[in-house]
C-alpha cells in the first residue's frame, strides 16, 4: 500500500474525529453542523465502500447497445459508488441510531463517536478481492440430443 493510499484510506475517519471535535464549537455554530453533516452523509459508507470496492469494480457498467458512449462505464461506475456512499452512510446512521434508541441511550453525540468508531474500523479492514469469474460450462437444453 502507498502513501497516497493510505492517506485516501484515511480520510473518512479523520473526518469522523473533525467531526467529534467540531461538537466542542458553540451549538449554533455553521463549521460544526457542516462538519457533522458532511460525516454523517459521506464518511461510513465511504469507509465501507472501500472494503467492498474492489469488488464492485471487477464488473463494469454496460451501456445500452444502440449507443456505444466510451465514457459511459466510467460515468456509471462513479454514479453508482457516489450513491452507494451516500446510502450506505445513510443505513448506517439509522442503524446505529435505532440501536441506541432500543437501548435507551440515544444521544446525538453516541451517534456520532459510534460512527466514527465503526469508520475507523472499516477503513482498517482488508479490501474485499473480487471473485474469479465461474467456469462456464455448456448447458444443454432439455429434450436436446446432447
Amino acid at each position: 500500500m502507498t502513501p497516497q493510499d493510505l492517506v485516501v484510506r484515511m480520510l473518512p475517519p479523520f473526518a469522523g474525529w473533525l467531526a467529534l471535535g467540531a461538537l466542542a464549537l458553540p451549538g449554533g455554530s455553521p463549521l460544526r453542523g457542516a462538519a457533522v453533516a458532511v460525516f454523517l452523509a459521506a464518511g461510513p459508507g465511504a469507509a465501507l465502500l472501500g472494503v467492498c470496492g474492489p469488488a464492485l469494480g471487477s464488473r463494469p457498467a454496460r451501456g445500452p447497445s444502440a449507443s456505444p458512449d466510451p465514457a459511459f462505464a466510467r460515468r456509471s461506475d462513479l454514479l453508482e459508488r457516489l450513491m452507494l456512499m451516500v446510502l450506505l452512510s445513510v443505513g448506517a446512521v439509522m442503524t446505529v441510531a435505532t440501536a441506541l434508541i432500543a437501548t435507551h441511550t440515544f444521544s446525538a453525540q453516541r451517534v456520532l463517536l459510534a460512527l466514527t468508531l465503526l469508520t475507523t474500523l472499516a477503513a482498517c479492514c482488508p479490501r474485499l478481492r473480487a471473485s474469479p469469474p465461474a467456469p462456464r460450462t455448456p448447458t444443454t437444453r432439455k429434450g436436446s440430443p446432447l
